[in-house]
């Protein structure tokens, strides 16, 4: 089976290049990407990135490309819908023609946020931002034109890789007293091992030789187990990194919940980010870890590296 990974740089598609390992031939691309035979792995060139897909003739292609710069894609809506919305179109359309299996990530912010019920995939969705009405229309085009699609619904995503809210928070805690984190938005902290772990997981049922695998195409969410608001995600960062690493020099010793409104920015985030996961977990057999549980094991690798 051959597998075209696009977006392998980022934190979901880091782990992907590992997790889709055992599944077959993986081709992992980025937008710097540019194939001998023409085409490039870059979601905002349409063109190149159709002939990309279609020279490689992929028999799963799993796009965890995406323009994610929340606040940014206010000012810049175009270049969002190019990469969010029209690059999955293009990718259905190969998939539906060549009858390929298509995997994309989408997002919490395509719901508005209200009320405190987990959102179950049925919800209506009603986006806040350009970026979550750019993430919407992807999903749309992608059922509009593909049968065999996978649309995978995440919120909160972090990775041991790059930045993060974790690595934040240590370091204005070696900086600080005090801190003032968000308290009024809900959701799961849903580690990027985790995601990739599962995509592998659900590729393996669907492109199997059971002939009903097509009549798992849909939407799902995937979230780790619990929730908590990024307060209480600071507390456990911290008190964790502690536990871990007594000598960390960290000052802080007050972490103060402040609501959104504290910190004003161009892009409105949901207040509640909680995802109901019942459909995936009864559909592919699957037990979702709790929050805690990945950013322990993340914690462990960035100040305990020899411990992993």
């Amino acid at each position: 089976m051959r597998l075209v990974l696009l977006g392998r740089n980022g934190q979901v598609g880091w782990e992907l290049q590992r997790s889709l390992a055992p599944l077959g031939e993986v081709i992992a691309l980025d937008r710097n990407s540019v194939l001998p035979e023409g085409g490039s792995g870059d979601l905002a060139d349409l063109d190149g990135l159709r002939a990309a897909v279609r020279g490689l003739r992929p028999d799963v292609i799993v796009n965890a490309a995406a323009f994610t710069a929340v606040d940014r894609a206010e000012s810049e809506p175009e270049l969002a819908h190019a990469i969010n919305a029209e690059a999955p179109g293009v990718l259905a359309e190969i998939a539906q023609a060549t009858g390929a299996w298509l995997v994309h990530y989408s997002t919490d912010y395509v719901f508005d946020g209200s009320g405190s019920a987990p959102w179950s995939e049925d919800d209506p969705p009603e986006p806040l931002s350009v970026y979550g009405a750019t993430k919407l229309e992807g999903e749309r085009r992608v059922t509009a034109a593909c049968a065999r699609h996978l649309i995978l619904r995440t919120s909160w995503v972090y990775a041991a890789r790059g930045g993060n809210f974790a690595r934040t928070m240590l370091r204005l805690a070696a900086e600080r007293e005090r801190l003032t984190v968000i308290d009024d938005q809900h959701g799961s902290p849903t580690g990027a091992e985790l995601i990739a772990d599962v995509t592998a997981l659900v590729l393996r049922r669907v492109t199997g030789r059971d002939p009903g695998a097509s009549a798992h195409a849909g939407i799902y969410h995937l979230a780790a187990a619990g929730e908590t608001t990024w307060n209480g995600f600071a507390r456990f960062v911290l008190d964790t990194a502690r536990e871990l690493r007594p000598d960390l020099p960290l000052h802080a010793r007050e972490i103060a919940p402040v609501p959104s409104s504290a910190f004003p920015l161009p892009a409105r985030r949901p207040l509640n980010s909680r995802l109901d996961t019942g459909r995936l977990r009864a559909t592919f057999d699957l037990v979702l870890p709790p929050w805690q549980q990945g950013v322990h094991r993340m914690l462990t690798e960035i100040l305990n590296p020899q411990m992993v």
